[in-house]
């Protein structure tokens, strides 16, 4: 008996030191955090990647820690990885209870999905957030912003729309058009073959057959003279 208390002492002890250690990782992980969003001119990946490996070690030894939870998906949210960061803030959600800390898991939620180009979801994030929380400045800002690229969305898809029918209206009284020049062609070319050719005058007919028998008359002087070459020609060659 006279050991127990040392006993309990020591175990204590022990108690002290592993919660110690849990802390001394969450505060490495907070130094890195703040290192990381102290240079606003650009987005520190690696900084943020210390600060969730950290975090990651005190949450295997108390996992159940939602502020630690919280921080992490924090760090995972400033490295980009915003369906990872998403997926950790719906976890949180479920068991905050305190309404102003419910609010603020709410509003990264919100800016993870929207950074996801998920409108819908990123507006109905800030919508909760502020019945949580209906003073939050910041949350009414971003609500408002979200639904403006909600209606710039809707306004783009009308239009979407609008030119599709405008290309299929064109399109169709295109083809009408070509259709009716179609016709117009086969009738002007079917009027051509049923008419009969045109009828000459006596003057033309005369200048006509004129220019033929000239044509024909100096075809025939042509092959008498060389008829005539070709006869004198052989001759000279016989002689030989």
């Amino acid at each position: 008996m006279k050991y127990l208390p040392i006993i309990i002492l020591l175990s204590l002890l022990q108690i002290a030191a592993y919660g110690q250690n849990e802390r001394k990782f969450v505060r490495q992980g907070n130094r890195y955090y703040l290192q990381g969003i102290r240079d606003t001119t650009k987005l520190d990946t690696v900084t943020f990647s210390k600060a969730e490996t950290e975090y990651r070690k005190a949450l295997d030894k108390k996992p159940d820690d939602l502020k630690w939870n919280f921080n992490l998906n924090n760090s995972v949210y400033k490295q980009a990885k915003f369906q990872d960061a998403a997926s950790g803030y719906e976890q949180i959600v479920k068991q905050v209870l305190d309404p102003k800390e419910k609010a603020r898991v709410l509003h990264n939620l919100g800016n993870a999905q929207l950074f996801q180009k998920q409108l819908d979801e990123s507006i109905e994030s800030y919508k909760k957030a502020l019945r949580n929380n209906p003073r939050d400045m910041e949350t009414k800002y971003n609500l408002a912003y979200a639904q403006r690229l909600k209606k710039q969305q809707q306004n783009q898809d009308k239009n979407k729309d609008k030119n599709k029918d405008q290309n299929k209206d064109q399109n169709k009284d295109q083809q009408k058009k070509n259709q009716d020049q179609n016709k117009d062609q086969n009738k002007d070319q079917n009027k051509q073959q049923q008419q009969p050719p045109p009828k000459i005058s006596k003057q033309n007919a005369e200048q006509l057959l004129q220019a033929l028998q000239n044509d024909e008359k100096n075809i025939q002087d042509k092959v008498k003279k060389a008829q005539a070459v070709q006869t004198k020609s052989s001759r000279v060659e016989k002689d030989w």
